[in-house]
């Protein structure tokens, strides 16, 4: 049987970021699929009883910024903690991996775009509202750009997106990174040993 892995997740995640590495070795080592599944961030806050990290008290703010350096270091993922690009709107991108999922002409295309994506906002300075900094990216993913792009404008694409979010709301998915695994839920980078065991078992 297959191992399939339904990857929900923001594109501004500085935590999806930090998982990428991570993630990635799991997947290569049981050689599982991953469906990347990138979802509305406001809608998550607002639909699954989320605070963003601007409205929280400041002592958890403070924690969030520890907590990032803590990881960063351990990992051995470098990062810049107050990204000059952050939040941005992540519609355009999203709708891209959701896109790049339909194109054959990459393979893993989809996984690749959406850790350069993260990469762009959390290591490159990179403003991925941007439609040129977007097609630069897709480019560096091995994409013909103006086809990419395009196809994540029609309203196909843009109907995904929204029912991706809906469909994460309603597999209880209320941050990102979440991994869903023979529906059972792992949320945050710190739980991926436990997705790896998890898929060790099946």
């Amino acid at each position: 049987m297959s191992k399939v892995i339904d990857y929900y997740h923001f594109l501004l995640s500085p935590w999806s970021y930090l998982g990428i590495k991570h993630f990635n070795q799991v997947v290569a080592k049981h050689g599982a699929q991953v469906n990347y599944k990138p979802i509305d961030v406001m809608e998550t806050f607002e639909n699954m009883g989320g605070t963003p990290p601007a409205k929280r008290h400041p002592a958890r703010q403070r924690f969030r910024m520890d907590e990032l350096k803590r990881w960063s270091d351990y990992l051995n993922v470098p990062m810049n903690f107050q990204p000059a690009f952050w939040p941005a709107d992540q519609s355009l991108a999203a709708r891209m991996v959701l896109a790049a999922a339909e194109l054959e002409t990459v393979q893993q295309g989809s996984g690749k775009l959406s850790d350069a994506i993260l990469t762009a906002v959390w290591a490159e300075e990179r403003n991925i509202a941007d439609e040129t900094t977007l097609a630069e990216i897709a480019t560096s993913c091995g994409f013909e750009s103006d086809t990419l792009v395009d196809l994540a404008k029609n309203d196909a694409i843009s109907a995904r997106y929204k029912a991706t979010t809906a469909e994460a709301h309603a597999r209880d998915v209320f941050g990102s990174p979440t991994y869903i695994y023979r529906d059972e839920i792992f949320w945050g980078q710190d739980r991926i040993d436990f997705l790896d065991r998890a898929l060790e078992k099946s």
